[in-house]
């Protein structure tokens, strides 16, 4: 298959969501086709932005990207919230 990334995470985080991805494009006001292309792990050409990646969060409650980069970095966020 293919090594996990942070882009696959925060697709992951989308599908996993219960709100269909158009949704969640309409709620961060992103075309949903933009969007699409930047959560695709095999789309080297698109990239997603910090930005973004932050209202995805915001709007799917999952925080799963930002444990996974934290994670990449040697830390850990187990049992933090806001």
């Amino acid at each position: 298959m293919f090594d996990r990334n942070v882009t696959k995470v925060v697709q992951d985080s989308i599908l996993d969501s219960g709100i269909q991805a158009k949704t969640v494009a309409e709620k961060i006001n992103k075309p949903y086709s933009t969007l699409m292309r930047e959560i695709n792990p095999f789309d080297v050409s698109a990239k997603l932005g910090a930005e973004t990646l932050l209202d995805i969060m915001k709007v799917t409650h999952d925080v799963r990207p930002l444990k996974y980069m934290a994670s990449e970095m040697g830390f850990s966020l187990d049992g933090a919230s806001a």
